[in-house]
């Protein structure tokens, strides 16, 4: 099942070319502030899922086009994020000076923190902002959404732990400063289209991960060539601090990670989940639209 959340908090199921609105049925109050609807629709998907594919059977749909598609989950109560989880881009890091002296792959690091602010949806924009002097990059990332929290999840229990997958794409500020903030700037983790639940898309060792700028390929791996696994990201995580229902873990990106500037459009796919496509611009530009 595709989840959506559309056109000011709405919550819909993607069908094809269609989207149907279950908004009512899963209970959710698109003027809420915070805005956690998603996340309750997450912690109670067990009881709500009967009924939303009881609805789906006679419930009017639209185009998708027709609607604004936006990040499935704007208040996690956590994104997490894993450092250098691909060895070739821990390579590509050392050999062109991106990143800071003595840092650590994801098997020794940990994980860090992504602001949520960062967060926008596939019908947004990526705003550089005006730091001369600073390069921005793109990473291609499989967001990990958490359905059943816990602490100290195991290995062979962490699946059970998945609500679904997403695409995610960590855009970063190269150079000083620290790896929080440089990929904290608003507009700095676009997640969506949607969430595709786990049953759907199976196993995700195998998922083939792909990000192009302006039509030319970028990035491109498999899943398990991750250092840290989706299994173990979730242990590693949830023994430091307990998971919550709409938790967002990124997966750490692969080689190939490049320059973003203002003009550019960015576009990931994550085989089984999703595809999506977002514009580059810069701050001052943004300021006037």
């Amino acid at each position: 099942m595709k989840i959506a959340r559309f056109n000011g908090g709405k919550i819909g199921i993607v069908t094809g070319d269609r989207i149907v609105d279950v908004t009512a049925i899963c209970g959710v109050d698109t003027a809420e502030w915070p805005p956690v609807g998603m996340n309750r629709v997450i912690a109670n998907f067990a009881t709500l899922r009967p009924k939303i594919e009881a609805a789906l059977k006679t419930a009017p749909s639209e185009a998708l086009s027709s609607v604004r598609l936006e990040t499935p989950i704007p208040w996690p109560h956590k994104l997490l994020a894993m450092p250098s989880n691909f060895r070739d881009h821990a390579a590509e890091m050392k050999t062109n000076g991106f990143g800071i002296a003595g840092s650590l792959p994801a098997d020794e690091a940990g994980f860090f923190m992504k602001s949520n602010g960062s967060l926008i949806g596939p019908a947004d924009t990526i705003v550089i902002p005006d730091r001369p002097g600073r390069t921005f990059h793109h990473e291609c990332e499989m967001a990990t959404i958490i359905g059943t929290g816990g602490n100290d999840i195991s290995v062979d229990k962490a699946l059970d732990h998945v609500f679904g997958y997403a695409c995610l794409m960590d855009i970063t500020m190269r150079g000083a400063g620290e790896r929080v903030m440089r990929k904290s700037f608003d507009t700095f983790c676009p997640v969506g289209p949607w969430i595709t639940t786990a049953d759907e898309v199976g196993a995700p060792d195998d998922i083939d991960m792909k990000l192009w700028v302006n039509g030319e390929l970028r990035q491109h791996a498999v899943a398990n060539q991750m250092i840290v696994g989706i299994r173990e990201q979730i242990e590693t995580c949830s023994a430091v601090t307990r998971l919550e229902p709409g938790d967002i873990i990124a997966s750490g990106t692969m080689a190939g990670v490049g320059p973003l500037v203002p003009g550019d459009t960015v576009e990931i796919e994550i085989a089984r989940v999703g595809r999506m496509k977002l514009g580059v611009t810069s701050r001052v530009a943004a300021a006037r639209t």
